[in-house]
């Protein structure tokens, strides 16, 4: 009896031992998006989280923040830049503060549409990018999708570019952003998406511009009255790690983040595609007035001198590569 008990017991110590080193085993990181979980970027970051847990055996536990419950995208970029926040999924409004060379992404009308956005961003263009975030303490694991970027305000209908003089514009904290609503006679007003909301709401800013999936999951519809789809700048996301902690994982691991970065991208653009179907019916509905019928060629003239000055920052041959891709 009493070899029973030793026996027993033997078996609930090793028991024991054994889900503690499997608690011990099990590393939780955060990860954050600075828009509402029902969103493109909430279905992202839900999905890297659960591929990321079947990858790695449950080893490995990501927990997702939204609405910029960790901060705004820039803070939040930071964070994992100094490693005190593991990941994070962010639109690249901030990131060339980080990574400089990412600002050619944001030139307007640089994209004829999303097959070939998405077709830069996978190929050698947007991958050759991807590698200048390790120089700066990131690792950017895959380009996600934010979508093309659309005016809002609440003063007047944007017919053509010349309704776009005076307005009080809020923009991403990005200085290509900035140069170029600046040559729209735009007022620009760079702030944290987060504070985008109230200063709408207060007419602290006239307007703003997102794309239709960020409109719609930040019901944008109960401050603006003006909807004009101008499409004029393409916004990726892209998913962002601490370099030092990803540098740490095995070789089965990184490629576990990876590959589950990839499926989190394949089901934020599935949900760019679903949004853009049903987001004009659905805002109109709500009562905003939409300008759908835009001659682009209007706004490009419009940033003629503004152009000359990205083909002088980023050379016209750079330029010319992204425009050319098929």
């Amino acid at each position: 009896m009493t070899s029973f008990r030793l026996g027993a017991t033997a078996l609930a110590l090793a028991l024991a031992a054994g889900f503690s080193s499997m608690a011990a085993a099990q590393t939780t990181m955060r990860i954050s998006v600075s828009i509402p979980q029902n969103s493109h970027q909430g279905v992202a970051i839900d999905t890297f989280a659960k591929e990321v847990d079947k990858r790695t055996g449950g080893r490995y536990k990501i927990q997702p923040f939204y609405s910029g419950s960790l901060g705004a995208e820039r803070e939040a970029t930071e964070a994992v830049q100094l490693g005190t926040q593991e990941l994070t999924f962010t639109s690249t409004g901030p990131v060339p503060n980080f990574v400089p060379d990412v600002k050619i992404l944001d030139v307007p009308f640089l994209f004829r549409d999303y097959a070939h956005a998405r077709a830069v961003l996978d190929g050698p263009i947007g991958q050759d990018l991807l590698q200048k975030f390790d120089a700066r303490g990131i690792k950017a694991l895959a380009w996600g999708e934010n979508g093309f970027r659309h005016m809002t305000n609440s003063k007047r209908a944007v017919n053509g570019p010349d309704d776009l003089k005076g307005l009080k514009m809020r923009t991403m904290e990005n200085p290509v952003h900035v140069q170029a609503y600046k040559g729209f006679g735009i007022i620009p007003t760079p702030m944290a998406f987060s504070e985008v909301f109230t200063a709408l709401q207060q007419g602290t800013v006239d307007g703003q511009e997102n794309p239709l999936s960020v409109i719609t999951s930040a019901k944008f519809d109960q401050v603006q009255k003006f909807l004009t789809l101008t499409g004029h700048v393409y916004s990726p996301c892209v998913f962002l790690m601490n370099k030092e902690a990803f540098d740490k994982l095995s070789a089965a691991d990184k490629t576990a983040f990876l590959e589950a970065a990839k499926e989190g991208v394949k089901a934020n653009r599935l949900r760019v595609d679903s949004d853009e179907k049903i987001a004009v019916a659905d805002l109109r509905a709500k009562g905003m007035t939409v300008v759908d019928t835009v001659d682009k060629t209007r706004y490009q003239a419009t940033l003629a001198p503004v152009y000359a000055d990205f083909e002088k920052q980023f050379g016209k041959a750079n330029l010319d590569r992204i425009r050319n891709v098929k």
